[in-house]
């Protein structure tokens, strides 16, 4: 059985446990409702869901599914919301699905995947009768709401990442395995960015949208997710810059590195040509040669290959060459 919990709460309290395929009656005031949550159902217990509920069958096709975009769909009084969670293994974002349909008294919530701190909200908000008892719209306010709180941890986890990354580039050429670490972080933050542009226009719609089971006083409540959402986005796009300047700063010190092994290359050749032409000069063999027949001609060319060594290493240094 793949339900999680199934309760009866009356006025914020926890009333009874109920079945899955129990038609509970329920009056019109939103105090009392049914909270059911399910992780990976078959789909034999959501069509059983559905026949007890009168649930969209569209809406049923799709929890089925392991994963999908987050959406926002209104059936007639039924609202059906798609969010995802998300967790961090290694450099690899991993995705989960929580589909929540919500009516006037009940609220059914099928988990796909990870279902990460959601495990525990059940619990808090039981131990706040006051919020539980504004009903249904501010449960699924309260799970939207820890769902995008688990966001927040993964930017923080990558961007200790990114900021160890700099200061090694500082002191180092990136390897190959650094470099392709930049360009698969950029890849998950991308499609992070993607879940997060979604999951903040789900958000807006239920703060600007008028639903027959979300009420005026439980909407302004919407708000405070949606700043998360936004705040949670200019993070992760400051983020993909700073991973982009990693790589631009590192590709530019590399360079200046380089520029600078070349530059003290080409000064020890130029250093190394003179005496080396001499030299070649002299090995010719011709019997005509300038100091061939003097006592100390030997001495003058080695004095002469001293002398301009020992000026160019001195030109080079000022440049700042060697």
């Amino acid at each position: 059985m793949s339900v999680i919990a199934a309760h009866y709460y009356n006025e914020g309290k926890r009333i009874r446990e109920i079945a899955i395929n129990e038609r509970v009656q329920l009056d019109k005031s939103r105090s009392g409702f049914c909270w059911i949550a399910l992780h990976e159902p078959t789909a034999d217990e959501l069509h059983t869901l559905q026949a007890t509920y009168h649930l969209h069958p569209l809406a049923i096709d799709n929890a089925i599914h392991p994963l999908c975009p987050p959406k926002l769909e209104a059936y007639n009084d039924e609202l059906y919301v798609v969010a995802q969670t998300a967790e961090l293994i290694g450099d690899q974002i991993c995705y989960g699905k929580t589909a929540i349909f919500t009516g006037h008294n009940h609220l059914i919530s099928v988990r796909h995947g990870n279902a990460g701190a959601l495990g525990n909200l059940r619990v808090q908000l039981e131990a706040s009768p006051a919020l539980l008892g504004k009903g249904v719209d501010y449960v699924l306010h309260a799970i939207l709401h820890r769902i995008v709180d688990q966001y927040l941890p993964i930017f923080e986890m990558i961007e200790d990442d990114v900021l160890a990354m700099e200061r090694r580039s500082l002191d180092d050429f990136l390897g190959r395995e650094e470099v392709a670490r930049i360009f698969l972080l950029r890849s998950e933050l991308t499609r992070f960015q993607r879940t997060l542009g979604a999951m903040a226009e789900l958000v807006r719609k239920l703060v600007r949208g008028h639903f027959p089971c979300i009420s005026a006083e439980v909407r302004p409540f919407f708000n405070d997710v949606a700043d998360h959402v936004d705040r949670v986005q200019s993070m992760v796009d400051g983020l993909l810059q700073g991973l982009t300047t990693v790589f631009e700063f590192s590709s530019l010190l590399e360079a200046q590195r380089i520029g600078v092994i070349t530059r003290q290359l080409a000064a020890w050749a130029a250093i190394l040509a003179v005496p080396g032409t001499i030299a070649a000069i002299y090995g010719m063999n011709f019997k005509n040669m300038l100091g061939l027949n003097t006592a100390y001609g030997y001495f003058v060319v080695l004095g002469l290959m001293a002398v301009s060594s020992v000026f160019l290493f001195a030109r080079f240094k000022k440049a700042k060459w060697l």
